[in-house]
């Protein structure tokens, strides 16, 4: 469990940084508030996807082992 954990806040960190990053500047452009406002997107980005990557990674991961799983016995055989 420290696992799941400890990748969910690394994951996060990067995943959110970089995607408010783009999209703050891809809609308000390199304005002189620019840091202020993207600290604070990402920081309330990174709070909600900590629950997401611990609660909803599991689900999306057993979805596409089902989606595979037909494949997956066709390159056993």
């Amino acid at each position: 469990m420290k696992k799941k954990i400890t990748f969910a806040f690394i994951m996060a960190v990067f995943t959110t940084g970089i995607v408010t990053f783009a999209a703050i500047s891809v809609n308000l452009g390199f304005t002189a508030n620019f840091m202020s406002i993207w600290l604070k997107s990402w920081g309330i980005s990174y709070v909600v996807a900590i629950p997401a990557i611990l609660f909803i990674a599991p689900k999306v991961q057993s979805f596409v082992d089902y989606l595979f799983a037909e494949s997956d016995k066709k390159n056993i055989k």
